[in-house]
């Protein structure tokens, strides 16, 4: 399970036996949540609403970053780290 990047006390992850669509993992605390890259919109699970939203606003900034991370996953890479919400 890769941890891609950290802020905030938030670790980001990406797990290698995941199943499309492409999401990534935010865990903050005992909190997970799971949100899908493409439309930045929460699948599962549940964050405090200060963490929910620094997760959004840190993968809209790295949408593409995310999208390049999960396809080398997908092909057998170690995903690049991806730059913490400053």
């Amino acid at each position: 399970m890769p941890e891609i990047s950290r802020f905030y006390g938030i670790s980001i992850l990406l797990y290698a036996q995941e199943h499309p669509p492409a999401h990534f993992h935010a865990k903050y605390q005992e909190h997970e949540a799971v949100y899908d890259i493409a439309a930045l919109r929460l699948k599962q699970g549940w964050l405090p609403a200060r963490a929910r939203s620094l997760v959004v606003e840190w993968a809209a900034l790295h949408r593409e970053e995310l999208e390049n991370a999960w396809a080398a996953l997908r092909e057998g890479r170690t995903p690049a780290k991806i730059a913490p919400l400053e």
